[in-house]
């Protein structure tokens, strides 16, 4: 598989990679990125069954780190900034489960405080996510941003019917 993303353009694994000129911004690009995250979530598996969550998250987090890993090879940097295709991908996973908070609370509101809460995770890394920061490639790269999704799904499981109720 690693073959066929080295026949593509160095500007197409880019772009993939930096979700265009999101990863480019000057302006909190993983924040950018973690945003554009919440719209994935929400037109790809809101309404998702189990079986399509767990299968389109495999999915993503698969060609992710294959992405991620060629974008981090071809410019020659450990996980530099701005690749957030790993942000967009991961954010789906902060949110599995929510709907069952459906309509005792505003969905908006779930999904602004998922997004801080991944934030905080995701750059603060306790619990020991920044040790995961030790595998190479790819993997490295979207591999702490799952940890810091599920440490926000927990969260939310745990927080929203306590701060929203």
């Amino acid at each position: 598989m690693i073959h066929i993303l080295r026949a593509l353009s160095t500007k197409f694994i880019l772009n993939v990679a930096t979700l265009g000129a999101l990863g480019r911004s000057r302006f909190a690009p993983g924040t950018l990125g973690s945003f554009a995250g919440i719209v994935w979530y929400t037109v790809g598996f809101w309404r998702a069954t189990l079986f399509q969550f767990m299968l389109g998250f495999c999915v993503s987090v698969f060609v992710g780190t294959l992405f991620c890993g060629e974008a981090e090879y071809r410019l020659q940097k450990k996980d530099p900034s701005c690749i957030i295709l790993d942000e967009f991908l991961a954010m789906p996973l902060c949110y599995w489960g929510i709907e069952r908070f459906a309509g005792q609370i505003a969905l908006w509101k779930i999904l602004i405080y998922g997004l801080l809460l991944f934030r905080f995770f995701d750059i603060i890394k306790p619990f020991g996510i920044k040790s995961l920061q030790k595998f190479n490639g790819g993997t490295g790269i979207m591999i702490d941003d799952i940890a810091a999704a599920f440490a926000t799904c927990l969260s939310l499981h745990i927080t929203v019917p306590m701060i929203f109720a």
